[in-house]
């Protein structure tokens, strides 16, 4: 094991900033995808909740490698199929596209499901004091509403953080892939995926204990 680490241990750290980098910046999307799907679910308004429950199912009803293949394969074909040529799209491009999508659908239920947790009373008395929908929803119910999402929040990070590997199918440089090459060359497959494991688990540690942290402080807070 110490062999692999003084000899790759840097391609190791590399891959996995390139997963962190991945997870973060499709966390960050697909905030903004949950937040606006999550509030279509809870109008009151059949055509929007319709429109936020046929996003969810389909994606969610879409293996996360299937909609890698399709986005990194698929779209790029039938659009130069269209346009005669010339349209890529990065491993990062896809990567960041089909995790946002994939998550943000979990996002979605998650702001739902908090949303819907504020009681209505609260709602009905700041529009019984003339505050329109979208201040009632900014300044009353979306900050209660955070306290109960936040942790399930960054469990669907670490989530989603696991779902990285999938995309060594495509071949992007997160740590699975970067892993599989170093096997390639070692044949040590033991002692590099024991590392990659542990690397893993610190990670998802850390974020497990701040989520059970921000769980008790904010119960406490009540």
């Amino acid at each position: 094991m110490s062999y692999i680490i003084s000899k790759y241990g840097s391609i190791l750290l590399t891959a996995f900033g390139q997963t962190l980098l991945l997870a973060l910046l499709s966390l960050f999307f697909a905030s903004i995808i949950g937040v606006v799907f999550g509030i279509l679910g809870v109008l009151n308004n059949k055509i929007c909740r319709k429109i936020e429950r046929v996003f969810v199912d389909v994606i969610r009803g879409v293996p996360l490698l299937v909609l890698a293949l399709y986005l990194y394969f698929g779209i790029p074909m039938f659009i130069n199929a269209i346009i005669g040529g010339g349209f890529t799209l990065s491993k990062l491009q896809v990567g960041v596209i089909a995790l946002s999508l994939n998550c943000g659908a979990y996002m979605a239920e998650i702001i739902r499901a908090g949303i819907l947790s504020v009681d209505k009373g609260q709602v009905e008395a700041a529009r019984s004091l003339g505050l329109p929908y979208s201040k009632t929803m900014r300044k009353i119910i979306l900050p209660q509403a955070v306290r109960t999402m936040v942790p399930t929040i960054i469990n669907q990070f670490i989530i989603t953080l696991k779902d990285t590997s999938i995309l060594s199918a495509i071949g992007f440089p997160e740590l699975v892939n970067s892993a599989k090459n170093v096997v390639g060359v070692t044949f040590m497959s033991f002692q590099t995926y024991s590392i990659v494991a542990l690397m893993y688990l610190v990670v998802i540690l850390l974020l497990t204990n701040l989520s059970r942290y921000i769980e008790r402080k904010w119960s406490r807070g009540r």
